[in-house]
């Protein structure tokens, strides 16, 4: 093709041949979204098209939006360009976008993770000429543990933390890690109390996901309540008057970025679980093989480092793209709550 089937302009990924964005950061009037986090849905498109379980959460995400929902692997096309959406096993509802114009494929993956976590629908690859991807962990040194050791981690250290008398407080972004979290815990070794974020974001989940039971903590809950269970909310609940009730109470993390131990430090928490909603290094790899691609663009975190590998060791031809989806790690706001991803 002479012009490039996707470009990326001042409001975000675009095919103009459709005249359709792709997790747009500024308005416009039509806009495929991969998923929830409020960093590729936005506010103000006229027009929003994403997977049907998405829906929802983008609707009590932005409020009254013009949405329309399609199934897995569903073709719809715009103006002779073929789309259609497919797990990428990131969070609950989140897709990649597949994108074909006379025999060009094209496959913007959002943000994705390779590991079956249980909840969200898991990553399927696509085979494409040229493969957008995030790169959020693209370095060799965040290579994932399996999910069910994280989780015995995080079940032992609840465990301990009840025998010692604490409430345990674990902090997970209110949409995606927290319901992953939920899904994880061993329910026999106490309750599950949650943040307001975190419980108005799961009761939107639970028609279409398998959640344990949990309690949302309000004005009237006491410490002893609280006193040996555990505690779901988002990272911006931390060092607030929030969670003075909770004394006396352990905190922790559960995201990729405590592979570092500074990161702990930072967020000063007690406990660090390497637990992310995003691809490893190996994952990466693995899954830029598996689509066969010609090319590769990556679009936001350790872009310059992963797309040079690529190129040097690999052979390949890869570039970086400047976007303004956000690091892991920020919180940005929406019409109704905060948090991005982890």
């Amino acid at each position: 093709m002479n012009q490039p089937l996707l470009v990326f302009n001042e409001s975000g990924i675009y095919c103009q041949q459709a005249d359709v964005y792709i997790d747009a950061w500024k308005p416009v009037n039509k806009c495929i979204v991969t998923h929830g986090h409020a960093d590729h849905s936005r506010w103000g498109h006229k027009k929003y098209i994403t997977h049907h379980n998405n829906v929802p959460i983008i609707k009590h995400r932005l409020g009254e939006i013009t949405v329309s929902g399609k199934k897995w692997n569903e073709s719809f096309t715009i103006n002779g360009v073929r789309f259609s959406l497919h797990p990428a096993g990131h969070i609950v509802g989140s897709s990649q976008v597949r994108v074909e114009y006379k025999g060009e494929v094209w496959v913007f993956t959002g943000d994705f993770k390779t590991e079956d976590d249980g909840l969200a629908e898991p990553y399927i690859p696509i085979k494409c000429h040229t493969f957008i991807t995030e790169s959020t962990f693209g370095l060799p040194a965040f290579k994932w543990e399996p999910q069910s050791s994280v989780f015995n981690d995080i079940n032992t250290w609840w465990s301990i933390n009840k025998q010692e008398g604490k409430t345990s407080v674990l902090f997970g972004y209110s949409l995606g890690k927290a319901q992953r979290l939920l899904h994880g815990l061993d329910t026999s070794i106490g309750k599950i109390y949650t943040h307001g974020a975190v419980e108005n974001m799961t009761d939107v989940l639970r028609p279409m996901y398998r959640l344990p039971e949990t309690i949302r903590i309000t004005r009237d809950t006491s410490k002893e309540e609280l006193k040996g269970n555990i505690v779901i909310a988002p990272p911006s609940a931390h060092g607030g008057t929030w969670i003075r009730k909770m004394v006396p109470f352990t905190t922790a993390s559960a995201s990729g970025w405590m592979t570092f131990r500074g990161a702990r430090r930072r967020r000063a928490i007690d406990k660090g679980f390497v637990l992310s909603d995003h691809a490893d290094w190996d994952g990466l790899l693995q899954s830029i093989e598996n689509t066969q691609c010609e090319k590769v663009i990556a679009t936001h975190g350790y872009t310059e480092i992963f797309a040079r590998y690529l190129r040097e060791e690999l052979g390949m031809d890869a570039r970086t793209q400047q976007t303004q989806f956000e690091e892991e790690g920020a919180e940005v706001g929406s019409k109704t709550e905060s948090g991005v991803h982890e």
